[in-house]
């Protein structure tokens, strides 16, 4: 289930470069072939572990006081764009290529990340 949702989301567009899942405390990370200026492996992971769920939380405490939740973050690091969106087990995060925009492409990611009831 996971492989084939980081499937999906590759096939998005060519200008995603990384996609990880993170399952209650399981992290599932792949990388394109080929990317540029990519961060380690491990700085990866500790980001998925660490830094995105910290980064869901606090907005998430924000948007339930009077701005009606949290639907995604989006974080313009030098190399890239980070696409994070959390799920109902943990939350999907996607890397886009810095030239693109990850915007452009939100209306699918949802689609391919949240559940219909």
């Amino acid at each position: 289930m996971t492989d084939a949702l980081i499937a999906n989301l590759f096939d998005i567009a060519p200008s995603v470069r990384y996609v990880a899942v993170r399952r209650g405390s399981e992290v599932t990370m792949h990388q394109r072939a080929g990317v540029t200026n990519a961060s380690a492996s491990d700085s990866d992971r500790y980001e998925e572990l660490l830094v995105n769920p910290t980064l869901i939380t606090l907005a998430r405490e924000r948007g339930q006081i009077d701005c009606g939740g949290l639907r995604f973050l989006l974080v313009g690091y030098g190399n890239f764009h980070q696409l994070v969106v959390p799920t109902n087990d943990g939350h999907v995060s996607i890397a886009f290529d810095r030239d693109s925009n990850p915007l452009l492409h939100l209306a699918a990611v949802l689609g391919i990340t949240t559940p219909t009831p």
